[in-house]
């Protein structure tokens, strides 16, 4: 990757969200960084989840997504769902949660359902998840977490461990 990308991306500065997600017994979050609201009428949103991230597989056969905005002073969550891997920890287990599918973090004030809509890999490293958003709950200001108070933290998993979530599934589309 090129430095002017990568000057041009790290000014962009995006906000961090924990997504979680539950498929049959098996639930999980992880910290993201890559999303963006893809469509006003109807509402969608997108988010990216590592393929090296066990949420992701769990999100492949998941109906709904809790998308949940991190504030600022959240560091201790962004620890929690950046740093340790579902694949050594139910990182699920300590938080209070508001219902289970999908598992909505108490603590987070602003956060919104996705109901899935398609899938895709488009060869990267990591997988799109298009939803309709179902539920969404806000209080009236926040100042988000952003990748830069968040850089220094050791992921679960390096970036290079590419898994292949899943031979089936990484194309679906919801009707």
């Amino acid at each position: 990757m090129s430095a002017a990308f990568d000057r041009l991306a790290g000014a962009l500065d995006p906000a961090m969200l924990v997504v979680t997600a539950v498929a049959g017994s098996e639930r999980d979050g992880c910290l993201i960084g890559f999303h963006a609201q893809t469509s006003i009428d109807p509402v969608r949103y997108e988010v990216r989840l590592s393929k090296a991230n066990r949420t992701c597989r769990v999100a492949l056969f998941a109906e709904r997504l809790g998308v949940h905005a991190l504030e600022a002073g959240d560091h201790d969550l962004a620890e929690l769902f950046g740093e340790q891997t579902g694949d050594d920890v139910d990182k699920l287990a300590g938080c209070a949660l508001d219902g289970d599918d999908p598992p909505l973090l108490a603590r987070c004030r602003n956060r919104f359902v996705l109901r899935v809509r398609s899938i895709s890999d488009d060869g990267g490293d990591h997988v799109a998840f298009v939803g309709e958003v179902v539920n969404a709950r806000s209080r009236s200001a926040f100042v988000p977490l952003r990748l830069s108070a968040v850089a220094h933290l050791d992921a679960g998993h390096e970036a290079t461990e590419r898994q292949d979530p899943s031979d089936a599934g990484t194309h679906r589309a919801h009707n």
